[in-house]
């Protein structure tokens, strides 16, 4: 558990590293402005004239998950940029529990995020897109990868969605999806990443 010594600075950037590792301790619902006083053992009041909000920390923190995507490497085609962009931010949602579920409701216009949509969007501009197609794509990959990981991060949690879709479906009830499920295994998710991906980045 993360103390604040004596004499160390407490700042939001302290607040948020303590509220990820909360995060990934305990998952979103646990995360508070109260539960992250108490892990740096200081008055709640102290978190709050740095972050004012729970809604506030949560902004910064999924700014900090988006600081952890490295931005330097990257491939030269624009298509390929796009895509490696695209697999770099699941790796860091998944690299934290709960990690979709921290980004997705959030809007933080923050310095990491920015930096992430800057190139991501520059990208698709540079492969030829209109300012509209390259932003809607953009938004639409972003979203895409958010809730692909939170199929996966709750296939992994004690109530997987595939093994409840299976209870509920059989050959009788429901054939079409039924001939389908079993590419929905939860080994499925990097092939079902990869072809959504693609799926976006196609163009008439």
């Amino acid at each position: 558990m993360t103390k604040r010594q004596s004499g160390d600075r407490l700042d939001p950037a302290a607040v948020t590293r303590a509220g990820l590792e909360l995060l990934d301790e305990k998952g979103l619902e646990a995360v508070t402005t109260r539960a992250v006083a108490d892990r740096l053992g200081v008055r709640m009041s102290t978190v709050q004239w740095h972050v004012k909000t729970r809604a506030r920390m949560v902004e910064l923190m999924a700014d900090a998950v988006f600081g952890e995507i490295p931005l330097t490497g990257l491939p030269p085609a624009p298509e390929e940029r796009v895509r490696e962009l695209a697999r770099r931010c699941r790796r860091a949602l998944l690299s934290h529990r709960d990690g979709a579920a921290l980004v997705v409701g959030t809007y933080a216009a923050e310095p990491h995020t920015l930096r992430f949509a800057e190139l991501l969007v520059g990208a698709l501009l540079d492969g030829g897109r209109d300012g509209r197609e390259a932003s809607w794509t953009a938004w639409t990959l972003t979203y895409f990868t958010l809730g692909l990981v939170q199929e996966e991060q709750a296939a992994a949690g004690d109530h997987p969605w595939g093994d409840a879709l299976g209870d509920a479906v059989s050959a009788a009830t429901h054939p079409a999806l039924h001939s389908t499920l079993r590419h929905l295994a939860p080994d499925s998710f990097d092939e079902r990443f990869e072809f959504g991906v693609s799926a976006i980045l196609r163009r008439a």
